[in-house]
Formats: structure tokens, C-alpha cells, sequence
């Protein structure tokens, strides 16, 4: 559009985009259409493979006025204006994360689909400038989304941080109980009177990752007991028990088999319970509850621990009889970098604190090629965020091209991978020695669906 007529980027009306379509927001109206559309579009494209109605589900579920943080409206549709027709659509699910504890607006671009007559017209590239408007409106200072090699690159995103992996475990190391020996540890279906043991098993894994997704009552509700049934994003949270029935721990897993394995997406014990007492009983369980869902044409073959790349439970596991499963990565979307790295300052201060270079002063240039910024430390605190678009890489301390100083802020690779992989990625040595310290790699698992 030109500047004398401006985009209307919060859709308050719908926007024509030529060629017979228009851009709008959803409505409680558009729920059949559009979770059709999400089924056809977002299915498996293998010969043989059916709808996946499971997808439908979870487009009504945003579209039904639960959701705590989803309105009705937040959809884009693209549809032809003759005949209605939906050929693209996307939206944005806000959530609040953390980076090393501190609290940040998300915004979660999902369900991005386009009708394949109409692709390669530039429709997602539109409704992402709509979704990061609504993003930036309600203060969020990210966003971030799972999706395809290379794509969302396109629009601002890099591929940071990582993004399941985990272990296959095979039947074998499936202990058998011996005769009549009862099981240590029950295993039991969570109910809302477990909310509170819930996030305290919960905050175990925000402790222990660079980042994760904070929730409060409502949207743990939501989340493990205000799903429909066949909602592709429903997991099943289970309670673990002791002999004298007090909850030790919390897993979850999901409701149907990933193909031939029976998946577990979260585990977490209760400070004070040895894993390597807990695990075996779990496994157990995971074992029992595949074989159950099981078909003739699709026999469990394995449990799939799929609590990111690392995690307690995998010190447990017997290495010849567990298979690595590396992990993705997410995309994630800064626009705001010296906003956002004022936001998280007291995090890198801390790290500053606790190293080698406690009580630092100094000046990082860091150079992006196409612009730069200034970061201040004055006596190990951060004084000083200050774009500099004029400054030229040779005069920088560091320097990263793209998005790629992402992959170094969120811990998903650190600053000496990063330099192996690209040539045009360098830092002087004081620089090197300083944002090693302020952002060391490490492994990321975050319960992200909503």
C-alpha cells in the first residue's frame, strides 16, 4: 500500500489486498470454515494419510471464547471476496516467558497455512506484519513459533533455541516387577485439587532452563483440563505418589501414540526424590499406557522421552538401550534488541557477577553489518544500550551478520560454534571473554502449547 493509504495493520476493518481478496479478523462465525480449512491445509501429505480432524479440534478450542489468553478474534483470514472462500489464515497466541526467571510478553504466530493455489503471493508475509503489530501493541517483546526449514527467516526470525529432542527408550530397559512385588511409586490421573502440587513440580523446570513459559492458575487449567477431547495440543497430566501417598512428582504425556512410541512431554520430581528411584516405576507406566493405545498395524516399539536435551531422567537410562533424538530448534523474533536486552539486564548482570569478571567496566561494539549497538558495563552492571546505525563492522568488537546473535542470546549456540559455522561471525577477545559469560550455551525444554 502507499503512504497515502496506509495498511490497517489492527485490522479493524477489512483490508483489500487486490486480486479479489481481503484481509480480516476472525469471528465465533468463521469456526466450521476455518477449522476445515486448518485440517486440509495442515495434514500430512503422505500418500495413504487422513485429515487429521485432531487439528480441527484445537481450531475450534481458540475460537470457542475459552481460551484465557486467545480471543475470538485473533485470527487472520485471507478469503476470496465473491465467494468467502478461506485461503490463508495464521494467529497469534500471547503468553508471558521468561528468560533466566524474568518475566516477558510472547507472542506465538501458529496455525500459518495457505492455501496451495494460492501460494507464493506474499499472504503470510501480510498477516505476519499484522500479527507482529498486534504482537508490539500488547507489549510483547518476542515472538516465537515452530514451523519448517528456513521459512520464517523470511520475516525476521532465527532459528533459537532448541526445540524438543530427547531419548527413545526401548522395551529392555522396561524393568518387569518380580513376582508380587508391589510398585514403589503409583501413578495417578491429575485433577484440579492437584493445581497447586502441579506448579510446584512445574517450577522445577523453569529453574533449570535458559527459558520457559509461565502460567498461572487459569491457564494451567485450561491447559491440562479445558481442552477438547481431540485437541492435537491436549496432553494427559498425571500425578506421581509414594507408599504413604503423598505426590512426589508431575508428568505429562500425550493422549494418542506419536506413530509407535508412547511420548512423555514433561516429568519433574519434587526437590528431595532420587530419579533413580522414581523413573523406573514411570517407565512402567509409559509402557503400560502404549501398549493399551496400541494397534495391530501399529505396534509400540518404544517410550520417547521427549523432555528436551537434556534432563535428570536421562542419567537414569542405560545408554546401549536409548536412542538420542537431537532436538529442532524454535524460530524466535526480536525487533527490539536493546529493549530487550534492558529487560533481561539484570540476568546477564547476575551471570557478570558470578564470573571471573565480577566488576567489569568496558564498551562492546557489536556490529550486525547493516547497523550496530553499543553495550555500556559500568562496575559489572549494564549502563548503556545505544543503537549505533553507522557503525562499521571493522570498527566493531564483535560482529553477526542476520539474526544469527539469537542463537548466541538464547543459549543455543555458544559464541566458539557459532564462529565455526559462519566466517563472517567474530569477536576481539575481550569480547569473546565477556559475552561467553553473558550468554553460555544451554539446553532449552519449554512447555510452549496453549
Amino acid at each position: 500500500m502507499s503512504a497515502k493509504q496506509p495498511e490497517n495493520l489492527a485490522l479493524l476493518r477489512p483490508l483489500d489486498l487486490g486480486d479479489g481478496l481481503i484481509l480480516r479478523r476472525s469471528t465465533a462465525k468463521d469456526a466450521d470454515n476455518l477449522a476445515e480449512f486448518n485440517v486440509r491445509v495442515h495434514s500430512p501429505r503422505e500418500e495413504g494419510s487422513q485429515p487429521d480432524q485432531r487439528i480441527g479440534a484445537w481450531t475450534h478450542d481458540l475460537l470457542n471464547g475459552n481460551h484465557p489468553t486467545f480471543k475470538v478474534d485473533d485470527f487472520t483470514i485471507v478469503e476470496e471476496k465473491a465467494s468467502g472462500k478461506i485461503v490463508s489464515s495464521a494467529n497469534l497466541i500471547s503468553q508471558t516467558w521468561a528468560y533466566a526467571g524474568i518475566p516477558f510478553g510472547m507472542g506465538r504466530p501458529e496455525l500459518v497455512g495457505t492455501d496451495p493455489d494460492y501460494r507464493n503471493r506474499g499472504l503470510v508475509r501480510k498477516q505476519f506484519e499484522v500479527l507482529h503489530a498486534w504482537s508490539a501493541a500488547r507489549g510483547e517483546q518476542a515472538q516465537i513459533i515452530t514451523g519448517i526449514p528456513f521459512f520464517y527467516r523470511l520475516f525476521g526470525y532465527e532459528m533459537a533455541p532448541n526445540l524438543g529432542g530427547g531419548r527413545n527408550v526401548l522395551e529392555n530397559q522396561v524393568k518387569a516387577l518380580k513376582n508380587n512385588q508391589p510398585e514403589l511409586y503409583t501413578i495417578r490421573t491429575f485433577t484440579e485439587a492437584d493445581l497447586h502440587e502441579w506448579i510446584t513440580c512445574y517450577s522445577q523446570l523453569e529453574k533449570r532452563g535458559p527459558l520457559s513459559c509461565l502460567r498461572n492458575s487459569a491457564e494451567w487449567k485450561y491447559e491440562l483440563l479445558g481442552k477438547s477431547h481431540e485437541n492435537v495440543n491436549r496432553f494427559e497430566g498425571f500425578m506421581i505418589e509414594d507408599p504413604a501417598g503423598q505426590v512426589v512428582g508431575a508428568l505429562a504425556i500425550p493422549f494418542y501414540l506419536w506413530g509407535d512410541t508412547q511420548a512423555m512431554i514433561f516429568y519433574e520430581l519434587k526437590p528431595g526424590n532420587s530419579y533413580l528411584m522414581v523413573t523406573p516405576s514411570v517407565l512402567r507406566f509409559l509402557w503400560q499406557t502404549g501398549k493399551q493405545r496400541q494397534t495391530e498395524k501399529e505396534p509400540l516399539r518404544s517410550i520417547g522421552l521427549r523432555m528436551g536435551e537434556e534432563h535428570p531422567a536421562y542419567t537414569v537410562l542405560d545408554p546401549l538401550h536409548t536412542i538420542a533424538r537431537p532436538p529442532y530448534a524454535f524460530y524466535i523474533r526480536v525487533a527490539d534488541l536493546p529493549g530487550f536486552l534492558g529487560t533481561i539486564a539484570p540476568a546477564l548482570e547476575k551471570r557478570l557477577a558470578c564470573s571471573p569478571f565480577s566488576g567489569h567496566s568496558g564498551e562492546i561494539k557489536l556490529s550486525f553489518y547493516r547497523d550496530g549497538l553499543r553495550l555500556r558495563i559500568e562496575h559489572g552492571r549494564i549502563a548503556g544500550l545505544d543503537p549505533d546505525p553507522t557503525l562499521f563492522w571493522e570498527d566493531a568488537d564483535a560482529a553477526f551478520p542476520d539474526q544469527t546473535f539469537l542463537q548466541l542470546l538464547f543459549q543455543y549456540r555458544s559464541l566458539s560454534e557459532l564462529r565455526e559455522q559462519r566466517a563472517d561471525i567474530w569477536a576481539k577477545q575481550e569480547a569473546f571473554a565477556l559475552l561467553d559469560v553473558f550468554c553460555p550455551r544451554q539446553a532449552c525444554d519449554v512447555w510452549f502449547q496453549g
